[in-house]
């Protein structure tokens, strides 16, 4: 399993992608699973694809989205009973994450090899922002919309897929701007991962593929890392005390 989302309106109903690339969808926390439908690539210029993201749209749950690497996005307006492969203009179908920004109208984030594309229009059409000539490095992971701001994104790079430094950056106008933040140290590897969760919208955790976890509590001013290194880390999640 490489991806888990929870559907928002009923908690019981989750979803989960796999390697190779499949969409399971359980209505009974996880006790039972069904195989979805969808018309995804077996092959691809890595072996197997695998599904990077799963996200449940927490104002409409029966819009479900769905990141393949190595075959782009799908999307499900009926809860996941079908699906439909939305990539007109996006042209890295390597997706490594995705967001949801609860703007008017909702934007979708993608994150691919060298490039973040946005859609506000339910993924119909892709436009990239350009990051190879906004970011100090080209290599884009994960990303992240600040909770209680959707203009607000943060992003992680480096230089390849493991790389031997990474940054976290953050942008306050829905990615047409951004600015590097300032770590306490120089990354390991790329910068893997940004969360966030809706109790503290100022609390951030990114992490790095070799284990660095780095911590805000003011949004991207100011970071801590933490004092613990792990292995490689492919995700993460903070919750609440």
């Amino acid at each position: 399993m490489w991806s888990l989302a929870v559907d928002p309106a009923d908690p019981r109903t989750l979803f989960a992608g796999t390697r190779p690339a499949g969409l399971y969808r359980s209505r009974d926390c996880g006790l039972s699973w069904k195989r979805l439908d969808v018309d995804v690539a077996t092959e691809c210029s890595i072996g197997k694809p695998f599904v990077t993201r799963v996200l449940v749209d927490p104002d409409d749950p029966r819009i479900v989205w769905a990141g393949v690497e190595i075959d782009g996005v799908f999307r499900s307006l009926d809860g996941g009973d079908t699906w439909t492969k939305v990539v007109r203009g996006l042209h890295d179908p390597d997706v490594h994450d995705m967001a949801l920004a609860r703007t008017s109208p909702p934007r979708v984030y993608v994150s691919t090899n060298g490039e973040v594309f946005w859609s506000a229009d339910r993924g119909e059409t892709w436009t990239p922002i350009g990051v190879r000539s906004r970011w100090p490095l080209p290599y884009a992971r994960g990303i992240a919309v600040k909770p209680d701001d959707p203009r607000v994104l943060f992003a992680g790079c480096g230089e390849t897929t493991t790389g031997e430094t990474g940054g976290v950056l953050r942008s306050d106008d829905g990615g047409q701007t951004w600015r590097s933040l300032p770590l306490p140290a120089r990354p390991n590897a790329t910068m893997w991962g940004v969360v966030t969760h809706p109790a503290d919208p100022s609390r951030i955790v990114a992490f790095s593929l070799f284990g660095e976890v780095y911590v805000t509590e003011d949004a991207g001013e100011s970071w801590r890392k933490i004092a613990r290194e792990f292995g490689e880390v492919r995700t993460a999640a903070w919750l609440p005390a």
